[in-house]
């Protein structure tokens, strides 16, 4: 737990205006909002830095979503400018394409896989908020929302939501997101809300086969009473720290170089 929470959230408001001093002083944040506590704790955490003006939320259903009056509660309840893209046409169009490309095998797939279908989304909606960015006139900058307990383990799209300018959680635990929630006042239904990707019907918790309290306590003390969650929480680190890593390069001042392990 946060010794000091206020402490903390007033930190990362520092850190979020300085940022902006140096990398955007008249940008806006560009977020994409889900109604989750990550998004929603970013965003309140940006408005309180930045003014409410200067915070754009960008709603992006893939169709149909079931919560999705959860993501107009923060953006009204911050008062923050929004729009909603459904990537739905985009995503069907896409896969669509990819498909048919596959069909004949030539390449040894014949369809898109169901990773390949569960990460495409989150890759459409971080160009999504590029490109609002990019069309603002102030100009805008995207927030990475993700947090230090879903990084460790690797839980996040690389070029999805594993992307961005800056990220304000990077070094925040579940359980903090969940206390910086608190003291910025919003509805607890949204910061202790379990997360899921919308396609499996089942939270992220149930996918990856632990809870976030495990998680944190065994990043925070290297405890873990269960053997088989350890070495599970272990390989996953190990097998996407690439995530977390700048892309491997060949380097001509140097004769012989160890890539990064990926």
């Amino acid at each position: 737990m946060l010794k000091d929470v206020v402490k903390t959230k007033n930190e990362i408001v520092q850190w979020i205006r300085e940022y902006f001093e140096k990398n955007g002083p008249t940008c806006s944040a560009v977020i994409g909002i889900s109604g989750g506590k990550d998004s929603s704790v970013t965003a309140a955490l940006l408005a309180e830095a930045l003014g409410k003006d200067r915070v754009v939320g960008v709603l992006m259903p893939n169709g149909v979503q079931s919560d999705i009056s959860d993501s107009e509660e923060i953006v009204s309840l911050l008062g923050i400018r929004h729009v909603t893209v459904n990537i739905k046409d985009g995503f069907d169009g896409l896969s669509g394409a990819i498909n048919q490309a596959l069909a004949d095998g030539a390449v040894g797939a014949v369809e898109l896989s169901r990773d390949s279908i569960i990460n495409m989304p989150p890759r459409l909606r971080m160009s999504t908020l590029y490109a609002i960015a990019q069309a603002l006139p102030e100009g805008g900058r995207v927030v990475n929302t993700c947090n230090r307990s879903e990084d460790y383990i690797g839980y996040s799209t690389k070029y999805g939501d594993a992307a961005g300018d800056f990220s304000p959680l990077a070094n925040v635990l579940v359980h903090e997101v969940i206390q910086i929630g608190e003291i910025l006042g919003l509805p607890e239904r949204l910061t202790k809300k379990a997360p899921s990707d919308g396609l499996s019907g089942m939270t992220d918790e149930d996918k990856i086969g632990f809870t976030y309290a495990v998680l944190d306590h065994y990043i925070l003390t290297g405890e873990c009473a269960d053997q088989a969650t350890r070495e599970r929480i272990d390989r996953m680190h190990r097998l996407n720290l690439h995530k977390l890593q700048l892309m491997p390069n060949y380097s001509l001042d140097t004769a012989m170089q160890e890539p990064n392990s990926l």
